[in-house]
């Protein structure tokens, strides 16, 4: 598939259209299969970051090298792990994904290496795992951070042996597979945590790929936007309609912390409440919270040099990364979360006023002593 390529600058009332717009549009060969998860069923490739991110892709696709795909929920690690294995020389060959975080601890192993009969209770025949289904081809391991440690052990010596030993047997298997994996954790920070084995890190970070998020590369917004209403006019049996040049402003501002997987959501809903030929704001039904234009540095800056939060600058304006970041801590559950919280907003908050303690307390709305006693618990100060 091939999507227009728009160029829209945010000073202009239209959008222009360069003539020879193209770019490749990576689709989910089973769209159905993840309109109710919060994976991306759609890629493209035309943001400059998008095209470099291809172009790295085309490069490391034809080895059998381990790669590692980080990025934020929604942003297509799978679509870029499939588009991996078309490009390789294993194209012909299974593509399995996994989402690792899909089984409970018990079962993950039965899952990924397979098991014999009678290997435990419920085990009435032998099955085999993910590794011996994607033999001669791909495996792709998402959110591969919430593995248990005792599987990590296992996967570690299966890509280190390059067989498996399913559950209950003695025999190994020789297995050909070559793995991809992702997370939207850090993985460095559960190395250091004790919650990810440093060897097996490692080990499949052998190609690292980052996958930025969505805001970071706007440039394939109004391509995934022309894609998504194509889509959704044909399952609806609509035309595609008009997008006012304020809505076009507006999906170009928003931070879409969910990502593709929210920007396609959003067109669904647009197009089943819409009864006009053209698309307003309105419809779109994105938090206003979300929609403000001045950046959080700048109105930071603006609390500490007056003392008074400038306008629009409130728990909820700026709240999608910080929700991001409290629910992969939530993920993690790591010990005395309340504590790690808020030394870190108080350090942090110190650094970022050049430790000067009169600023430093205006900004977190605190007084000076309480943040001198905190400042000294964390052996900021004497």
């Amino acid at each position: 598939m091939r999507t227009q390529l728009w160029d829209y600058d945010l000073e202009d009332d239209e959008p222009t259209q360069p003539p020879k717009g193209a770019e490749h549009v990576i689709t989910h060969p089973n769209p159905s299969s993840v309109s109710l998860s919060i994976r991306a069923s759609a890629l493209v490739f035309s943001d400059p970051k998008s095209q470099q991110l291809l172009r790295m892709i085309e490069r490391v696709a034809k080895s059998n090298a381990t790669a590692l795909i980080i990025g934020e929920t929604g942003t297509g690690k799978e679509l870029i792990a499939r588009q991996m294995h078309a490009l390789s020389e294993r194209k012909h060959a299974p593509f399995q994904a996994v989402n690792c975080g899909a089984f409970s601890e018990t079962l993950v192993e039965s899952e990924l290496f397979g098991y014999e009969r009678g290997a435990f209770t419920g085990a009435s025949q032998s099955k085999i795992g993910w590794f011996e289904s994607a033999n001669g081809g791909t495996l792709f391991l998402d959110e591969i951070g919430d593995l248990p440690q005792s599987t990590q052990v296992k996967l570690l010596r299966v890509l280190q042996e390059r067989e498996v030993v399913r559950v209950g047997a003695r025999k190994a298997i020789p297995i050909n597979v070559r793995l991809i994996a992702a997370t939207n954790v850090d993985l460095e920070e559960a190395v250091r945590a004790g919650r990810f084995r440093e060897d097996l890190y490692y080990r499949i970070k052998v190609v690292p790929i980052n996958l930025p998020p969505l805001r970071e590369r706007r440039g394939d917004i109004l391509p995934l936007v022309e894609h998504f209403l194509n889509v959704y006019k044909e399952r609806l049996q609509t035309a595609a309609p008009q997008l006012a040049p304020e809505t076009i402003r507006v999906m170009l501002e928003y931070p879409w912390p969910g990502n593709i997987r929210e920007l396609e959501n959003v067109i669904h809903r647009a197009l089943l409440v819409s009864n006009t030929n053209t698309l307003q704001p309105h419809d779109l039904n994105l938090p206003h919270s979300l929609l403000q234009r001045e950046e959080p540095t700048a109105r930071a800056h603006h609390a500490v040099k007056t003392g008074k939060p400038s306008a629009g600058l409130s728990s909820e304006v700026s709240t999608y990364p910080l929700e991001t970041v409290f629910y992969e801590l939530f993920q993690e559950s790591p010990d005395k979360l309340f504590d790690i919280v808020n030394n870190l907003l108080v350090s942090k908050a110190y650094d970022f006023c050049h430790h000067n303690q009169v600023h430093t307390a205006r900004l977190l709305g605190i007084s000076r002593n309480i943040l001198r006693a905190r400042l000294k618990e964390l052996g900021l100060i004497d």
